[in-house]
């Protein structure tokens, strides 16, 4: 198994997680969840090219220029994106509860999303088995 698929598998064991953290009212924990999962995604595509990021900031910009900029996925994926990495920050670091519950299940919904295009995508290109 090769380094985009174990992300990938990652990926998508973290939206379970999110949903179960969703659905047990722990909202800032899904939506973290839910942007790990999407990160993952960022990596593997970005591996795919021969791009590596040692920060989340770097692969969001990194997966903006490559692949959202080049027309290969929307915009919506580029803002659903860094409005996770927001919420994740707020979710994690602000001493409050700050996610609303309609927040967390907006956030899990773009990360399977975000989760099924770049892998679709990686498919399409050879990258991952087609399943």
């Amino acid at each position: 198994m090769n380094e985009m698929q174990n992300l990938l598998l990652r990926a998508r064991k973290y939206l379970g997680s999110a949903e179960l953290l969703l659905d047990a009212g722990d909202y800032e924990s899904s939506v973290s969840r839910s942007y790990y999962a999407m990160f993952f995604m960022m990596q593997a595509a970005l591996l795919h090219k021969g791009i590596s990021t040692s920060t989340h900031k770097g692969a969001i910009s990194g997966f903006g220029e490559q692949f959202v900029k080049n027309g290969i996925f929307p915009r919506s994926i580029s803002r659903s994106i860094s409005a996770a990495f927001e919420k994740r920050q707020l979710g994690d670091y602000e001493s409050m509860l700050v996610i609303e519950p309609d927040e967390a299940e907006s956030v899990l919904a773009d990360a399977r999303n975000v989760v099924e295009a770049v892998a679709d995508w990686l498919m399409q290109n050879g990258a991952l088995p087609k399943v």
